[in-house]
């Protein structure tokens, strides 16, 4: 079974095969083959498929399906017939817009096919109107795309003709003439073309015959025709039959009886003044309204010539809306919509009291006015964009409608000012939303964008919808720190892992574009890398010391700290931190002079002829803190005459603060306190031994009462007696030595005591004070010659200008003799070695 549609170029062809029939779509269409089962294949389902179609004309796809297909039957493969890959409507979030319609058509995205989602009732859907379609957009993203696809819904011939009665009853006076009309009610079916209402029959035929009338709106008006005289005597009542006929297969079809009573003569039928009557009428005028009168006459006389009026038309909806009185004026009854009909076309009759009738049309034209505002449908958008999106870029696809007519329908869509975006009319009704310039989060995170559309219509309706649009961030923004350098300052002898202070760099991106964290850049200090030294929190970029920081090593340090964001690729800046270490009093003061052994006895020889103010020595000390910190004091804490010495409390000079006499005491010994200025203070204490004579045998006298105390080991018992002999030996030898060497030293005193050349002690040539903070301002002289100490026999002696110093060992005193040797080798001249200071 063949058939051919050369408007479009479609074939469709049918064979038999085995229980199966096959549908087959040819000339270039895209469904491919359709199979179809035994049951499906018969005539009714055939008859329904020999429509279907395709058609791509300008980029616009239709499909046409018959109405009543079950749900889930296959409309078209639109992946195939839009040329998409069906992994497009995946990654484009392909969906159906309808715009407000009802969802009759679904989207099979795993394989690119439109389905039938809900059973479609063409008569429901459409009416009488043809062609019915539907019409819907395939709507994608990235990048967004509009398909318009109409699906047209065919006739399948699924209602029988009816009747609204299901009897008629006529009175017809038995003198009516040959010829005479009698106007019979319409059959409604609501299919259309073939399936439609086709023709009427009229049963048993004897008295009456049928005739129809095509009229403007294409249905047929039906009139029972006398076409034998009635005699009342033979048949008073007359049953008619009269059915309605639809052209479908199988046919269907509808009966009504007419049930004829035969009345007495009555040969005039009323007359109608026009056959048509025409008249305007605004949408939403009021109920009761004029719209215009009907006027029919009747040459009979009486109750004969009386006529009245009644609507034709059966359709429910026509007598909501409209009514006529007796004396044929035509009257609003309901509220009329220009955009639901444009006209009516209403069937009137005049009926005399004997039966007879006539009929006009009465035409009624709706004029619109202003009275819908413009509809928008958004069809597709974005929710967000990257701030880096190229202009240009569609925001938003929306449709506007408005179902006014004329000026009244035409629209113009506006947006609100000061955004960087415009709206763009399209082909049709569509509308795109697009960026204007470009996008800058972190001067506007969010645009509520209002599209305003407004009809020409007087006075001008209008709508309005908002989009709320997101701006992603972009990573464009580097860290910034709140400050170009920074310097922290910490006190030495800090806990490691201590907080010093905290970098802070803020960053205008969003989210993880503008998380910062924090990297120490890695330098050396004094060679070390400065990783050593400290660490940054990567998070909160909290400085943290590693290890225990001391001033007197290092007085301050810098290094980098780089901020980077969370970005990708990230974004980066730097900052110098310079670390400035605070000296804390964390170190007692050092004495340099006098040197304090082990265990021999230094002691500053004070001639008993020494005037008041005579520098007995000089305490040197130190200290190796800083500030306040190493400002020294010195004190005298306790002596054996306070009457006889005093300290400098800067400089550490002990002086006699009166003359020396023959009473006091060879041996003098002082306690010097030596004390910082910081809080809390610390101090030393120094020992100075001070022997008041004017000859060194009177010195060593008084001075072997100081011991010295020893370490006795039992194993070696045998080693001891033996040094004992030896050192006796050498005391022998020593005594005489020592005691010519002090004679020549105590002449050489008195020469240069009367000379008044000032006595100097040694002082290390490496404590020079540069800070004068307890060391000496000013230059000095010395001739040295000492011999290694020993804590078992050997002496040390040391010679500075006038003032003689003596280094003994309490078990030296029988080692005079010694000394004498040493004596004379201090004398060679190749022995003394100059010291500055």
């Amino acid at each position: 079974m063949d058939f051919c549609f050369s408007s479009v170029n479609i074939c469709l062809r049918s064979s038999m095969h085995k229980s199966q029939r096959w549908l087959q779509i040819g000339e270039g269409a895209r469904f491919g083959t359709i199979e179809i089962s035994d049951r499906t294949m018969r005539r009714q389902v055939l008859l329904f498929f020999s429509v279907l179609n395709l058609c791509v004309v300008a980029g616009q796809v239709s499909y046409s399906v018959p109405e009543e297909m079950t749900k889930g039957s296959l409309v078209g493969n639109i992946a195939h017939d839009l040329g998409l890959d069906v992994r497009r409507l995946h990654a484009g979030k392909a969906r159906i817009f309808r715009g407000g319609s009802a969802e009759y058509i679904d989207l099979n995205k795993e394989k690119g096919l439109l389905l039938i989602k809900e059973k479609i009732d063409r008569e429901a859907l459409c009416g009488q109107t043809t062609p019915c379609a539907l019409h819907f957009q395939i709507a994608l993203e990235n990048p967004i795309e509009i398909f318009p696809i109409i699906v047209e819904i065919t006739d399948i011939n699924d209602n029988a003709p009816a009747f609204q009665k299901e009897e008629r009853k006529f009175e017809i006076s038995e003198s009516a003439v040959i010829g005479s009309k009698f106007l019979l009610e319409k059959a409604i079916d609501p299919d259309i073309g073939r399936n439609g209402l086709q023709s009427y029959t009229l049963k048993p035929s004897e008295n009456f015959v049928l005739k129809l009338h095509s009229q403007s709106d294409g249905s047929k008006k039906v009139e029972m025709i006398l076409q034998k005289a009635l005699d009342r005597e033979k048949q008073e009542y007359i049953s008619l039959f009269l059915t309605a006929v639809d052209g479908g297969e199988p046919q269907r079809s509808g009966t009504m009886q007419i049930h004829v009573a035969v009345l007495d003569a009555n040969d005039n039928a009323p007359v109608f003044t026009q056959a048509v009557y025409k008249a305007s009428l605004k949408e939403n005028s009021p109920a009761g309204t004029l719209i215009t009168k009907v006027s029919a006459s009747d040459a009979d006389k009486s109750a004969n010539g009386e006529v009245t009026y009644v609507l034709g038309d059966n359709i429910m909806s026509i007598s909501k809306l409209f009514q006529i009185t007796e004396n044929g004026h035509f009257i609003l009854n309901g509220p009329v919509d220009y955009e639901k009909a444009k006209n009516y076309e209403i069937d009137v009759e005049a009926v005399d009291q004997g039966g007879l009738s006539d009929s006009c049309k009465v035409v009624i034209e709706i004029g619109d006015i202003n009275d819908n505002r413009p509809v928008i449908n958004m069809i597709s958008k974005s929710n967000s964009v990257g701030e880096d999106v190229i202009l240009n870029t569609v925001i938003a696809v929306m449709s506007v409608n408005d179902p006014d007519s004329e000026d009244n329908g035409k629209v113009q869509c506006i947006i609100n000012k000061n955004i960087p975006f415009i709206i763009q009319s399209s082909t049709g009704n569509f509308y795109s939303l697009v960026t204007d310039s470009e996008l800058d989060r972190e001067r506007s995170s969010e645009y509520n964008i209002t599209v305003t559309c407004s009809d020409e219509g007087v006075p001008s309706l209008s709508s309005s919808v908002t989009l709320t649009l997101q701006i992603s961030d972009v990573n464009d923004n580097a860290p910034v720190f709140e400050k170009s350098s920074y310097e922290a300052y910490i006190v030495e002898n800090n806990t490691p892992g201590l907080s010093i202070f905290t970098v802070k760099a803020t960053d205008a991106d969003w989210n993880q574009n503008a998380r910062v964290y924090y990297i120490l850049e890695d330098s050396s200090v004094n060679g070390v890398s400065v990783s050593s030294y400290v660490s940054v929190s990567a998070d909160s970029g909290v400085i943290h010391a590693l290890r225990s920081l001391d001033y007197e090593q290092i007085k301050d340090f810098q290094f980098r700290v780089k901020a980077q964001d969370g970005g990708s690729p990230p974004l980066s800046s730097n900052v110098t931190v310079k670390i400035v270490i605070q000296d804390q009093n964390d170190n007692t003061p050092q004495v340099l002079y006098p040197v304090q052994t082990g265990g021999s006895v230094v002691a500053e020889m004070v001639p008993r002829s020494a005037d008041v103010g005579y520098l007995v020595t000089k305490v040197v000390a130190v200290d190796v803190d800083s500030g306040q910190n190493a400002w020294l004091s010195y004190k005298l804490q306790k002596t054996t005459d306070r009457a006889l010495f005093e300290m400098g409390l800067q400089n550490g000079e002990i002086r006699t603060i009166r003359q020396v006499t023959d009473k006091d005491a060879v041996k003098q010994r002082l306690t010097v306190f030596v004390e910082d200025n910081g809080q809390p203070s610390r101090s030393a204490t120094v020992i100075v031994n001070v022997a008041v004579a004017d000859s060194y045998p009177e010195v060593l006298s008084e001075f072997t009462d100081f011991t010295h105390d020893k370490e006795y080991n039992d194993n070696l018992t045998f080693y001891l007696v033996l040094a004992l002999a030896v050192v006796s030996f050498l005391f022998i030898t020593c005594l005489v030595v020592i005691i010519s060497v002090k004679i020549y030293r105590w002449r050489q005193s008195r020469i240069l005591y009367h000379s008044s050349l000032p006595v100097i002690p040694y002082y290390p040539p490496r404590y020079s004070d540069t800070l004068g903070t307890g060391t000496l301002p000013h230059v000095y002289n010395y001739e040295v010659c000492r011999t290694t100490d020993s804590r078992k026999s050997d002496c040390r002696f040391g010679t500075a200008g006038s003032q003689n110093v003596l280094i003994m060992d309490p078990s030296s005193a029988g080692t005079m003799q010694r000394i004498q040797n040493e004596k004379n080798i201090l004398d060679e001249p190749d022995c003394p070695l100059e010291v500055s200071i």
